[in-house]
């Protein structure tokens, strides 16, 4: 068996080259794995949209209409930081029904990864930080409003505090949101996660793996969730415009494994989204974010 990958053409909203989102990394990255031979007609699936009551169990119904209409206030627009033209509004559509597709693929297989995905400073009410929809809230609603799971862990390792998904989910005692982050890093505000380890500027490999061994082994052994989903986020890289922190490429790679293996290690599915990688040079994040897919390969 091969890792199943889940992707769509559309992912890549098509920005002008320069745009402060380097959105063209969707297309670079399935680029990245397919010179790499992670991704063939066995292993890709394509998602279709969802229907828009499902995207209403994590985000409010005027909210969500005005996504799919095309009809965001402007206000809100510039919190998420460009229009949400036709172009952008089917990409945050299908990057969310690409996560749920991803975590029922997880769920038979036991790993499954997203090309897309990680949206989570999208909160009920809105979207916020290049964010449109939140992937993975959505997903887990619906996943436990189907009765597919009982219990979520949402493994948030972005370097910005998952503060969408924290505030979609503070009410739902069956998911549970550990977000390990920059301490002084987007957003200002805070929300409240379920548990919430904030970083110091400049945290390096060595004790940022250090950290994340201290809580990931606790959380699913207390927890004993019936799937993880994993916010590979590599704008922790040292070299990340918008991180702050000091991860290497081996880094990331490090901790991409300890949170696969541990979780595989304790037969916990996991589906894997890619979060947020900033740089002007697109292809260097493209093959940041191809180490999670490699590394999930490996275990496959």
């Amino acid at each position: 068996m091969r890792l199943p990958i889940v992707h769509h053409p559309d992912y890549d909203a098509r920005f002008e080259p320069g745009h402060r989102f380097p959105m063209g990394k969707y297309s670079a990255l399935m680029r990245e794995l397919d010179a790499r031979g992670l991704v063939g007609s066995d292993n890709l699936y394509q998602p279709d949209l969802l229907h828009p009551s499902l995207l209403k169990l994590a985000h409010s119904p005027l909210y969500v209409d005005q996504v799919v209409a095309c009809a965001v206030p402007p206000a809100i627009e510039r919190d998420i930081g460009f229009p949400v033209s036709a172009r952008v509004s089917r990409r945050a559509q299908l990057a969310t029904a690409g996560t749920l597709l991803a975590a029922r693929l997880a769920l038979q297989t036991g790993l499954a990864c997203n090309t897309a995905g990680g949206s989570h400073h999208a909160r009920h009410a809105q979207g916020a930080g290049f964010c449109t929809l939140n992937d993975v809230a959505v997903a887990s609603l619906v996943l436990l409003a189907h009765r597919e799971v009982d219990r979520i862990l949402i493994v948030d390792l972005d370097v910005h505090q998952g503060d969408g998904t924290a505030d979609i989910l503070a009410d739902e005692p069956r998911a549970f949101t550990f977000s390990m982050h920059g301490e002084r890093n987007y957003p200002i505000q805070k929300a409240r996660s379920d548990r919430d380890v904030p970083l110091p500027d400049g945290t390096g490999d060595d004790a940022y793996l250090d950290v994340l061994s201290r809580h990931l082994p606790e959380l699913i052994t207390e927890l004993r969730p019936d799937l993880v989903f994993f916010n590979a986020g590599v704008d922790p890289h040292h070299d990340d415009r918008l991180g702050r922190l000091s991860l290497s490429s081996d880094g990331l790679r490090r901790r991409d494994l300890a949170v696969l293996q541990t979780c595989r290690d304790r037969s916990v599915p996991v589906c894997g989204v890619i979060g947020g990688g900033y740089s002007r040079d697109i292809d260097a994040v493209a093959t940041r974010h191809a180490i999670l897919f490699e590394t999930a390969a490996s275990l496959v």
